[in-house]
């Protein structure tokens, strides 16, 4: 099959087409031919280097984590999938390829009303922001700073507490303000004077911060206009949760909370927009344009 690789950390010019051997399905485990797979930052900062103390990198090094297609092999004890079956995924690092093998437990049904690249997106992003906005504890009548509010994750988050009953200001370039706007938030530029932009939006500060861009400056002012710092979180920077005493959160994920954001999905009730779509040889100029920033929605591999 092909499958985008790495040989060694580095710039996205470390990636390359190669040619490995199909994995086969073992017991409890599913096949599937992917039909589009999503791109997320956390795979570029793996082709950096920066999760080598977290996940054992053996190289040449597959990357990607979500996917969506079609059930093309049924290892033995499997229940639930048949040979077919339209299926949303995920995975460790080997989603940017033809094929991946997975646990039947990483898998759920695609609603038919997806489209591939929507269906492939939706389940880190969903889960990301689902997972950090009850960790947060959001609900109705609280003020939620989102940083990164126009990207995959944020622009997830600012529908989720809106449709919680929150109100949500969103950092954003001016670009994306109009599509901040559009989810339900308040978009503010991100930059020097920040925390003043915020504080006369919230004049009594926010009730909590969701960090999805690592900068210190999110992270400094989230601290300084949010009124328990115990409700900042990060999920990008484990160094700068440290230093300024936030909760830092690593992403768990169950397919059931796949289903539930798929369904939202499906009915309407949750806007993702895939903005680009690349093909495999193509992975190179998607990553330098996934770090590059400032654009919004979700970028996706398409077989």
């Amino acid at each position: 099959m092909r499958a985008v690789v790495m040989d060694s950390y580095g710039t996205p010019d470390v990636l390359r087409v190669a040619e490995l051997p199909e994995p086969e399905a073992g017991a409890g485990q599913v096949r599937v031919r992917i039909k589009a797979a999503g791109l997320n930052p956390i795979d570029a900062k793996i082709r950096r280097g920066e999760f080598d103390a977290v996940y054992d990198i053996s190289f040449p090094q597959q990357l990607g984590n979500e996917f969506a297609g079609v059930v093309d092999r049924v290892g033995e004890g499997v229940d639930g999938f048949a040979v077919g079956d339209e299926v949303i995924g995920f995975v460790d690092m080997a989603a940017y390829a033809e094929y991946v093998v997975v646990p039947a437990e990483n898998l759920t049904a695609k609603p038919e009303a997806l489209s591939w690249e929507t269906a492939a997106v939706i389940g880190a992003v969903g889960q990301a922001a689902f997972n950090a906005l009850r960790k947060l504890g959001v609900g109705a009548g609280d003020t939620v700073l989102v940083h990164g509010a126009a990207g995959g994750v944020g622009s997830v988050a600012v529908q989720f507490a809106r449709a919680w009953g929150a109100t949500v200001i969103g950092t954003a370039s001016e670009d994306n303000h109009d599509h901040v706007r559009s989810l339900g938030g308040t978009p503010v530029t991100y930059g020097a004077g920040l925390e003043q932009r915020v504080r006369e939006l919230a004049p009594q500060g926010v009730d909590a911060s969701l960090d999805l861009t690592g900068s210190e400056e999110a992270i400094a002012v989230s601290t300084a206009v949010t009124k328990d710092r115990g409700r900042v979180v990060t999920l990008v920077s484990p160094p700068l949760a440290q230093r300024y005493g936030i909760t830092m959160m690593f992403g768990s994920r169950a397919a059931e909370t796949v289903a539930q954001v798929a369904d939202l999905a499906a009915r309407g009730d949750l806007r993702l927009p895939v903005t680009r779509r690349f093909a495999l040889a193509e992975l190179p100029a998607a990553h330098r344009l996934m770090e590059s920033g400032g654009h919004y929605g979700k970028l996706a591999l398409v077989l």
